[in-house]
């Protein structure tokens, strides 16, 4: 059983581990600060073995919603782990209800189904993204993220 001076230790010391830094620790703030009629959407077409288009664009600190969208035959997945990471997420939206969490790993999109991801780019960079489903990325299905 953790004690209060254990719980107080672990708090000092996880920034010291680079396990808190991991992804936007700032980001309800962020959001709440972001202007979201200025957001700009972009989609993203899934299909067998492709992202249309495959490579995406975005300007740090402009709010977005990535709508993602499965046209193919089998479920994929939109993995993009550290480019998650280095965003302030508002929420993810499907018809059906929404997730807000501090960063994901993956999306993963139902055949003829669609998710919304709304965020706001924080750490410029470039960012794999990829199909984890089979062979899928193997058969060409990945892509580059740029945050300038």
């Amino acid at each position: 059983m953790m004690n209060r001076f254990n719980i107080a230790l672990c708090a000092l010391l996880l920034p010291l581990t680079g396990y808190a830094a991991d992804y936007i620790t700032n980001a309800d703030e962020i959001v709440s600060n972001t202007d979201w009629d200025k957001m700009q959407t972009i989609t993203v077409e899934m299909d067998e073995h492709s992202y249309s288009p495959e490579n995406l664009e975005f300007k740090a600190g402009q709010p977005y919603k990535l709508e993602l969208k499965n046209l193919g035959e089998k479920k994929h997945y939109f993995t993009a782990p550290e480019f998650y990471k280095s965003v302030a997420t508002r929420k993810a939206q499907t018809r059906d209800g929404e997730i807000k969490a501090p960063y994901f790993k993956a999306i993963e999109v139902l055949v003829g189904g669609q998710v919304d991801l709304y965020f706001v780019p924080v750490t410029k960079g470039d960012y794999a993204s990829y199909c984890t489903i089979d062979d899928h990325r193997e058969q060409g299905m990945e892509g580059k993220i740029s945050v300038r």
